[in-house]
Parts: structure tokens; sequence; C-alpha cells
């Protein structure tokens, strides 16, 4: 049986998947089996696991740091937001239906067995479980049959560690404030506090440290600072859309569309030299870039209903008729075809154009591709011809069959462990070019080394600049360095001894 510990958080954003992360690297380090577990997680950047299940990418970004493969008991429920009022019910790695938020809430504790039964398979199979918690514990409003927060550590018997961000201000309101919110016996699960994001001189905050632990009653256990380090993150509240980047020998915009999805698939591109990755969210900021990517999104016709409205649709379609690059991915690749029809209102319902780069027809279907691939480019035609021969792997994870008369851009083979989860006969060919406008369904398309270096090799060529320096690091590579950075930094900054006591003792 598992020992457990859990990181619950003041609010969204306070760092809780990233202390998750470092705690799984550092107890791997340790010498222990160690495990991520989050019940619940509402986000848009989700994975295929190897049996072709889906699940949350904080999860997976815990696991690879804990040295496992992701599972998808180590997040049973994923809630995939559609629009404002309601998710994508993802139960067990495969989609139940769209629901409004009051319909989830009601629902919500028949999940209960899966969540136990998810849990119950870990704790056998390890020595310990990090368990994240979602939003905040003290929502008066949620707090009915919660399944996440204290309802999960009453369930795991697990010790609680609490998260508040100094970054955003009002720390020491934000850890007294839910500690004053919390009914008796959840107060008593909560073992220690850690002040997340503090960037200065740590001696300045021995009196606001005191301050809580005499008035909350409970140990401060580190005060952790910001740390730099390049970590995949969860959601729409990532801090990389909101840097302002010069642009480099080569650009590259991504369209951020409201509901956008799996923009962890630019990690690479974003630490290549002489790239700059931009995230556009308006036509003034678009500029002329080198490469205009268009990403997942959870919603493909309202997000270019969006694009349509505030002009990027037609800044997009103007770059390509002057031979910009356009790269389209998975919901970005079905807004560059003729025709988006959703007969059973999968999303918004009804029919309408799409931008007309590709002779595309789309049309959405309950049924949902799902499944890991491995694949090679045939025929790409333009700019980036040069991808011809060039291996990649990947994923799929779309609502919806596109057709098109032209020949396939690649050719993939489906690599889930159990066929049966792909839920119908796969596809060998993805994708298509024409001129120089590219679409695909595989995510994760541009993290092998080869292909972004013959991408951005290509675009450097067209303005008659020899990138002769550029060197592209290996992602797996790249991803266990900053795991180790994390790890090191929490080990100096937190009372791991104290952690390790709270752990022991449970609750």
């Amino acid at each position: 049986m598992a020992k457990t510990i859990m990181i619950q958080g003041t609010m969204s954003n306070a760092g809780k998947s990233l202390i998750c992360a470092g705690l799984c690297r550092i107890f791997r380090q340790d010498g222990y089996k160690v495990a991520p577990f989050k019940s619940q997680n509402m986000a848009l950047n989700s994975f295929i696991t190897e049996e072709g299940l889906e699940m949350g990418r904080a999860q997976v970004v815990q696991a690879e740091a804990a040295g496992i493969v992701p599972q998808v008991q180590m997040n049973p429920i994923l809630l995939k937001p559609t629009n404002d009022m309601g998710s994508q019910v993802i139960v067990n790695g495969e989609v139940q239906k769209n629901m409004s938020a009051r319909e989830y809430f009601a629902y919500k504790k028949q999940l209960i067995p899966d969540i136990k039964k998810a849990f119950r398979q870990l704790d056998e199979a390890y020595d310990i479980i990090v368990i994240e918690g979602a939003g905040r514990p003290a929502e008066i409003n949620l707090k009915e049959d919660d399944i996440v927060n204290m309802g999960m550590a009453k369930m795991a018997k697990a010790p609680v560690l609490l998260v508040g961000d100094i970054d955003r201000g009002g720390v020491f309101a934000q850890l007294l404030g839910t500690l004053m919110l919390l009914d008796e016996d959840e107060k008593e699960m909560v073992k220690g506090l850690i002040i997340n994001k503090f960037r200065g001189d740590k001696t300045i905050l021995d009196p606001g440290i005191d301050m809580l632990a005499e008035r909350g009653g409970i140990p401060v256990v580190g005060v952790a600072p910001y740390l730099d380090v390049e970590i995949e993150d969860e959601d729409s509240l990532t801090e990389r859309f909101y840097g302002q980047k010069e642009c480099a020998r080569v650009d590259i915009a991504v369209i951020r569309t409201p509901r956008i999805s799996n923009f962890t698939d630019f990690m690479l591109l974003e630490n290549l030299n002489g790239v700059s990755l931009r995230y556009v969210d308006h036509p003034s900021k678009l500029g002329s870039p080198d490469m205009i990517i268009l990403p997942g999104t959870k919603n493909t016709m309202e997000d270019l209903r969006w694009m349509r409205q505030n002009g990027l649709e037609a800044r997009v379609v103007r770059a390509a008729s002057q031979g910009t690059a356009i790269w389209g991915i998975c919901g970005g690749y079905q807004m560059l075809g003729d025709i988006l029809s959703d007969p059973e209102g999968i999303e918004a319902g009804g029919t309408m154009k799409g931008m007309g780069l590709l002779p595309l027809e789309t049309i959405f279907t309950k049924e949902k591709t799902r499944t890991r691939v491995d694949g090679r480019f045939l025929k790409v035609e333009g700019i980036l011809a040069g991808l011809e021969g060039i291996s990649f792997e990947g994923y799929e994870i779309h609502m919806g069959e596109t057709r098109s008369s032209l020949p396939a851009m690649s050719e993939i083979k489906n690599c889930a462990r159990k066929q049966e989860f792909s839920q119908r006969t796969r596809q060998s060919m993805d994708g298509v070019s024409l001129g120089n406008v590219y679409g695909t369904y595989i995510h994760g398309i541009f993290d092998r080394e080869d292909v972004v270096t013959a991408v951005v090799r290509a675009l450097a060529a067209r303005k008659g600049i020899a990138l002769d320096d550029l060197k592209a690091v290996d992602l797996k590579e790249f991803k266990e360095r900053q795991y180790d950075l994390l790890a090191d930094g929490l080990r100096r900054h937190l009372d791991m001894e104290k952690i390790y006591e709270i752990l022991e003792g449970g609750i």
C-alpha cells in the first residue's frame, strides 16, 4: 500500500502541477516508485496513452518526472471545455458526452467508483502517490460531493500541503483565508503550507511566515522561488502566451484561439536557436512571420468564427497568397478546408465555410479518433518539400473525418497497444499539402529534431539565410534536464525532511 501526499492550491495556477512534478522527481531520485494522480482535471492540453486512451497533460508531465509510462489511471476524469458553459466529459480515457456545468455537478458523484478503482490500481503498484488537487478547496459552491480536493484527500487518506502564489499578491490572505473556510476536519488534514513563486530575499518574509504559523497553526514547509525551468504547461493560464518576443532570423506565429489545445506541440520550436515563436491573438500582433501555425482547438467552428470576426482569418489568407508557409494541426487543419459540417451538433452545429486554402471537407461525428502513430512524410509541396522521407511520431485526437482529393502528405501506422481502443479501422494516410499550405491531424509532429531543423532551414533559405549553427535539442533529453533542475530547485527551498515526516505520518 502506497504512502500518499496531496498538493492543493489557494487558486488556479498557484503552481500545484509543477510542485507535484518536482516531488515526483525527488521521490524517484530518492529510490521510490512514485506515481502522480489527479481525480479530475480540466484542461485542453491532453495526451494519448500507449493504449489509445486520453488523459490530462499535467499528469503525463508528472509521470515523466517520476520516470514511468503515463497511464490513464493517473487521471480518470478529464473535462475539456467546449464553451463557457460546458465540457466534454472523458472517463477512463473515453468520451462519455458533452455536459453543461450544472449537469456535470449533479452527475460527478456517480464517478466516485471510477476514481476509487483507478486510485486503487496505483496504490497496489507504487510506493508513493503524489495527488494534485484542482482550483482551490475553499469554493463554497463546489464543496458538496467534492471529488478532487478535500473529498479526494479523505478518499485517499492523504495529508495535504497547501500552496499559495505570492507572485500575484496577497499570499498570506490566500493561505489564512483558505484555512478559515475549511471545515475543522478538513483543516486538520492540512499539514504544511508552501509559498510559491517568490522572487527576492527570503528573509523579508520571515515575519509573515511566523504570523502564518501562529494564526494558522500549520508550519510553512518551504518558500519556493520562481524557478526558471522549461516544462510543459497544462492550460490556457500559461505565461508563454503573454511574453513579448522580438522576431528572430526565423519568425513563427501561432494563432492563439480562445480554445487553443495542445500548444505543447511547439516546445521544440520554442527552444531552437535563431527561432522566435510567438502566440498571436490579434491581427495587429501578427506582423510578417515566416510561418503561421493554426494549432489544435476544442471547438474548430467557434474558433474559426472568432478568427473571422477579429480579422485574423483574412490576414492568414492574405499571408498564404503572398507565399508565407501556413501549417494547420488538427482543428487548425480542419479550418484550412472548404467546408465544415456538424450535422449532429458535436461542436457548434450547422455548416460553415472554411478558409478555402486546402480542398478539404470535414464532417464532425460523435466518434473520437485517439491513437498514437508513427509516420513518414511522402509528398510535400513548396517551401517545405525537404520534409519528404523524414519520419515522425505523435498522436491523433479529434472529432471528425476529413476528406480531400489531394494525395496524402504522409503515411502513418497506428501504434496503440490495444487496437480495440481505436474504435474504428485506421486510415494509413494523413494530411495534405498544396503549394505553401500544409495540414495534418498529428499532434507532436514537431517533436523530432530532424523535422524542426528541416522546417526552419527551409524557412531561412527562402529568405536567403543559411543557418549553419542550427542545432535542435533532443526533446526527451531536454525534458529530463528540466525535471532535474526542478527537483534541485525544490530540494533547496522546501523542507524535505519535514515533507517526508508528513508523508510517513499520514492522517
